[in-house]
């Protein structure tokens, strides 16, 4: 169960990194309370992931997926490089990931 804290926790980073964009610096009201919102949210999903899991692995987890997917929906849906370089470096960000929760 810790593990699907934490992953939901990372995908919930995701969702209130990409509003705090649209929120253009908290300037537009909507998507400034869904960051906080969301951010909440992730925070106590991370923590009661944390209840269990090695802090190290749970923290970095929660971070990677959160880097992961903000510049993976940076190049979907905010056009942004979609560079070889770019691609690569999410690619070793998920075998980070991976290494982690395998050696857990």
């Amino acid at each position: 169960m810790a593990w699907l804290f934490v992953i939901v926790a990372g995908l919930l980073e995701v969702a209130w990194s990409f509003s705090l964009k649209l929120s253009h610096g908290f300037s537009v009201l909507l998507p400034s309370v869904a960051t906080i919102v969301l951010m909440l949210a992730s925070f106590l999903l991370l923590s009661h992931g944390m209840k269990t899991l090695p802090l190290g692995t749970a923290y970095a987890v929660w971070t990677g997926i959160g880097a992961v997917g903000a510049g993976l929906v940076g190049i979907v849906f905010l056009g942004e490089s979609a560079s070889p370089m770019r691609i690569l470096s999410i690619a070793l960000i998920v075998a980070g990931i991976i290494g982690l929760k395998l050696s857990t």
